[in-house]
């Protein structure tokens, strides 16, 4: 094997310590957001994470992680019921070449092959009902195929089995064979990710997604309120940006006007049919709301006791182009 054990099971139990090694290089699960096929987070908020400047979401008592915490030992004994495979723990790992390269495996199925070890990992995933059309056929989340090719790259095995509990009672399980051209692709992104933004100190490159958004406002809090003038590729993204909002502007007329055409003929009816598709227009209570300003006003005692405040933001904007006179 091209990997080596760094931490045990046991040892992992300490979660500060676990997280602390986890922060020395790039796991399966880093896989998926470095090569932009994870959902939850981005490249540049991993590397915040990465680099010290801001501290994980801790998500372990959330209950779909304590549920997958819990359930783990029950998946791999039904995989082993299913397959007549054995399953071992490991623990966390590490390429002997590449330091930064780690593997924190959920199991192991030890084999032999003309008289030779021929072990084989097994990753265990549980999710709700809602997530089971992703797992239909052969489909494997990608963000979980990259960890299962992160696993095989890190320690040189040549498959993976992946077995996922899907509403706590549908199981499947899935063999996934290593992809050298994949690989190959994975090493290079993570190599970049790690030698030039985490070591070397590089921003990566921005993205869309809401994760990005929100390290932004972690790494940058404001206050600083002198303008600064920006550089000339600024104007550049202000033309974008008035483009997309003028393009936005359009497309939501044009949502509108659909909507209120199937109103129209929906006319008091709250559910209706346009050929396969389902259309539903549904009468709510009111929403209730507390008026505030009257309640600071009238009672204040209580304003204090119950007001909660958030999260400090920044508002951004672009002001309109000036008109020309």
């Amino acid at each position: 094997m091209d990997a080596e054990l760094i931490m045990t099971v046991k040892q992992m139990q300490d979660h500060n310590s676990w997280l602390d090694l986890r922060k020395k290089g790039i796991g399966g699960s880093d896989a998926g957001a470095i090569m932009g096929y994870n959902p939850w987070t981005s490249p540049f908020a991993l590397w915040m994470e990465k680099t010290g400047q801001v501290e994980p979401e801790d998500i372990s008592q959330k209950p779909s992680v304590q549920a997958g915490i819990r359930l783990e030992p029950i998946v791999a004994d039904w995989f082993s019921d299913e397959t007549g495979l054995k399953v071992e723990r490991r623990g966390m790992m590490r390429n002997k070449k590449y330091p930064w390269m780690l593997a924190n495996i959920d199991r192991l199925i030890p084999g032999r092959k003309n008289g030779l070890a021929e072990d084989i990992g097994l990753e265990i995933k549980t999710t709700n009902a809602f997530s089971a059309h992703d797992w239909d056929e052969d489909n494997v989340p990608n963000s979980y195929y990259l960890q299962c090719q992160h696993y095989m790259m890190a320690t040189g095995l040549k498959g993976w089995w992946i077995a996922v509990l899907i509403g706590g009672q549908d199981f499947r399980k899935k063999f996934i064979p290593r992809n050298d051209e994949q690989i190959r692709a994975l090493f290079e992104a993570e190599k970049v990710f790690w030698e030039n933004y985490v070591v070397g100190g590089a921003i990566p490159p921005i993205d869309e997604s809401q994760a990005t958004k929100e390290a932004l406002a972690d790494k940058y809090p404001g206050g600083l309120e002198e303008p600064i003038e920006l550089p000339e590729q600024a104007g550049g993204y202000v033309q974008l940006l008035d483009g997309y909002k003028a393009k936005k502007k359009e497309l939501d007329a044009s949502i509108q006007w659909a909507e209120n055409e199937l109103k129209a003929l929906m006319g008091d009816h709250e559910t209706a049919l346009a050929g396969e598709r389902k259309i539903t227009w549904k009468r709510q209570t009111g929403r209730i709301t507390v008026d505030s300003k009257k309640l600071k006003a009238n009672y204040p005692d209580i304003w204090e006791a119950c007001k909660k405040e958030g999260k400090p933001t920044r508002v951004f904007k672009v002001a309109p182009k000036k008109e020309e006179t």
